[in-house]
């Protein structure tokens, strides 16, 4: 027999038991789906994790204060200390010309309620200086934002984020309206460009003043110089280790620390963030990869069994091939042919639900799924490679069967 002639009995031997080789099929069916979804979901969530990190600003390192020890020496979390000040900000800033560091600022953040007639809206009141805006990488959509002389006269000026200022004032011209905070009147002069949510805030819900308004007006207190936050932002994705170096040195030069490792502050980068984020989903990954090979591992074992029963089914038919000459390699690759189909047909319906899957599922998960083609290919080949595996036993044993025995068979 030809190949063509081969491809064809082994395909209509396939297609004349329709419904059993579809349910062969099924796990293989199911284990390519699970490996295209499990990989998309894990690059999807990468991608978005990246998206989210890049958000903050780019190349940025975030220094936050260290912990506080009570009286009774119960240990706060990082943050939980006001070792910052603007003068360390300060510092770091007279630096940004450091071949290293390009821009620096300080954040000085709590939660307000602000009012604009009957509309009242409890969000993010953030104070900081005018350089946030590039090193944060946001920018205006309309309006202006916080400038030097407003910062050093406190000006009672507010730049709203966009989601604030739909909640305070709907699709109103916002610009030079007025919002109350704390019983004091500011002016809105400009909005901020949506930049979506991060993982632990709403980036379009927020609201900017300056920061020396904000120590001296809105939160304040006995520490009114501390800052919650300082970002510092590197001259480039390469310089960020050198940034990183300037920055601790100079901090503990200030705190006059003499190891670093008893420092009152924690520096983090957007790499530590992603490498964090990516080996997480890595392991995730690799989890539920070996699930999904589970389910391959039976859809082979399906094959297997139904390509048995399929020897047993055609031993006559076997028998009388052999005796009219037909050579044990012409039996072994009709019937290695017969487990590829199966096993290319379960790869090809895996890719296809596991591809519309892909598409239909993010709206509900609220997590991008990124279709991978070089996976979705491979995974093709494993379902192929899968069925010819688990079709070599069958296909041996037809091919070793003596004809006047098969011919005997009932």
């Amino acid at each position: 027999m030809s190949w063509m002639e081969t491809f064809r009995t082994s395909w209509s031997a396939v297609h004349s038991h329709a419904l059993r080789s579809l349910l062969t099929v099924l796990g293989i069916l199911i284990g390519i789906a699970a490996v295209i979804l499990t990989v998309g979901l894990g690059l999807g969530t990468q991608k978005d994790v990246s998206s989210q990190i890049s958000s903050l600003g780019s190349n940025l390192l975030i220094v936050t204060p260290g912990s506080t020890t009570d009286t009774s020496g119960v240990r706060g979390g990082f943050g939980t200390s006001s070792t910052l000040t603007i003068s360390d900000a300060a510092a770091l800033a007279s630096t940004v010309n450091s071949p290293d560091i390009a821009g620096v600022a300080a954040e000085k953040s709590t939660s307000l309620s602000l009012v604009n007639g009957d509309t009242n809206w409890t969000t993010t009141v953030t104070g900081t200086t005018p350089s946030w805006l590039d090193v944060r990488s946001r920018t205006i959509a309309y309006g202006s934002f916080i400038t030097d002389a407003e910062n050093a006269a406190s000006a009672s000026d507010i730049v709203l984020g966009s989601e604030t200022a739909d909640e305070l004032f709907g699709t109103q011209n916002v610009v030079n309206r007025t919002v109350t905070i704390s019983d004091r009147t500011f002016t809105v002069v400009g909005v901020l460009s949506s930049a979506g949510s991060s993982s632990s805030d709403n980036l379009d819900d927020i609201a900017i003043v300056p920061f020396s308004t904000a120590a001296t007006r809105l939160i304040g207190g006995t520490s009114s110089n501390s800052v919650s936050t300082i970002y510092v932002q590197a001259a480039s994705a390469g310089q960020l280790s050198g940034a990183y170096q300037e920055t601790q040195t100079l901090l503990a030069n200030l705190h006059s620390l003499s190891d670093v490792a008893d420092a009152d502050f924690t520096i983090a980068s957007q790499d530590a963030l992603v490498g964090t984020a990516t080996a997480i989903y890595q392991t995730l990954t690799v989890l539920l990869t070996g699930v999904a090979a589970l389910s391959l591992l039976v859809g082979g074992i399906g094959v297997m069994n139904i390509m048995l029963v399929s020897v047993s089914e055609r031993t006559r038919e076997i028998g009388l091939r052999k005796a009219l000459g037909a050579p044990p390699w012409a039996i072994r690759r009709q019937f290695l042919i017969e487990a590829a189909i199966l096993g290319l047909s379960g790869g090809l319906l895996g890719a296809v639900l596991g591809i519309i899957a892909a598409l239909t599922l993010p709206a509900a998960l609220g997590s991008s799924i990124v279709v991978s083609v070089p996976a979705v290919v491979l995974s093709i080949g494993v379902a192929v490679a899968i069925g010819i595996v688990f079709g070599v036993y069958p296909a041996t044993r037809a091919a070793r069967l003596a004809p006047i025995d098969a011919l005997r068979s009932e």
